[in-house]
Order: C-alpha cells, then sequence, then structure tokens
C-alpha cells in the first residue's frame, strides 16, 4: 500500500492547490505556449462528433477512456 511505501521510504506526500501559484499564471501560460510551439511537450485531442455523442463522451470520461483532452465538435 501507498502509506507503507511512504513510510518504510520516509517520503512525504503534499497537496498542492493550483491557486497557490496564482502570482505565476502568465509565467507558465508563456512557458507552456513555448514547449507547445517547440514541440517540447504534446497533448492529445479526443474529438467526438456532434451534440447527439454527449451523454456517451461524458460517460467516457468517468470509465476513462479519452485519449487526453475530451472535446465535443458542434459544427
Amino acid at each position: 500500500r501507498l502509506e507503507r511505501t511512504v513510510l518504510v521510504k520516509r517520503a512525504r506526500v503534499q497537496g498542492i492547490l493550483i491557486f497557490d501559484y496564482a502570482d505565476r499564471y502568465d509565467e507558465a501560460r508563456r512557458q507552456l505556449s513555448q514547449w507547445i510551439a517547440s514541440g517540447e511537450i504534446n497533448y492529445a485531442e479526443d474529438i467526438l462528433d456532434g451534440i447527439e455523442s454527449a451523454p456517451d463522451a461524458i460517460a467516457g470520461l468517468y470509465r476513462g477512456e479519452n485519449n487526453g483532452k475530451r472535446l465535443i465538435r458542434l459544427a
């Protein structure tokens, strides 16, 4: 179990919230944009077509069926 591993390895688990770094949003946005433009990081989009696919698209999120950001194309 995770707790045992943390104890044995003398590790520490600490929660963070994105709001803790609100003062660095602009910096992060600029850096991430550069990395995406240069190809250093990539992201996946899982696109489904039509509003009729919305219920299955949302249910699929909960089942872990998406690969990357799930989008519904309406037009």
